[in-house]
């Protein structure tokens, strides 16, 4: 193990005292901007590299599961409803993921002074999220999903999809009667 990670540990260890939960063998990479860590729980062998944003506003909460590995400069943010992020995922760098929208209907008002909008934001067990790639707020990503890098992501999707494109849409579906990885009708193949 690189000799930086060591510290890494450390903090995670002393981490236990200031998040909700923090699990064992977990750890984080300086620098890192939290806010509201007393609303954050992170499971077990969870590796969090340096630059993440992570923040849990009002009555917004975060859970992390275990075993899942969040790259450089991601952004996470929650507000007035739970985010999860479940066990065994990875976030390639770059990724945001919302649980709340800015309302923008008063078109004499600023975008800023019109509240927000939250909705129910979910990534399912297994996922992986390519690098860039933008969660947006009431997304529910079902198991082993992969998502590809920098779409934009918005609505429910079902278990074992590949999705990709701006806006994201399912492209390939993992077939249970075939074993086997198909393009959705209508697609090109890749």
């Amino acid at each position: 193990m690189h000799p930086v990670k060591y510290f890494w540990i450390m903090r995670g260890f002393f981490s236990k005292l200031s998040f909700k939960h923090f699990g064992n063998m977990s750890y984080l990479g300086k620098p890192l901007y939290i806010q509201g860590k007393r609303k954050i729980s992170v499971g077990s062998r969870t590796r969090i590299f340096p630059g993440l944003r992570m923040e849990a506003l009002n009555n917004g909460s975060i859970v992390i599961g275990s075993n899942t590995v969040i790259e450089q400069n991601v952004h996470i943010i929650s507000m007035d409803s739970e985010l999860v992020i479940g066990d065994d995922v990875t976030l390639a760098p770059n990724v945001f993921i919302t649980n709340v929208n800015h309302n923008y209907q008063d078109i004499e008002k600023s975008v800023m002074d019109q509240g927000y909008n939250i909705k129910k934001t979910i990534i399912g067990k297994g996922c992986f999220i390519g690098y860039g790639a933008a969660i947006q707020a009431g997304t529910i990503l079902g198991k082993h999903c992969v998502v590809g890098s920098n779409s934009v992501v918005k609505g429910s999707f079902p278990d074992n999809c590949v999705i990709a494109g701006v806006p994201a849409r399912i492209i390939k579906q993992y077939k249970l009667q075939t074993n086997l990885w198909e393009t959705v009708k209508g697609e090109e193949n890749e």
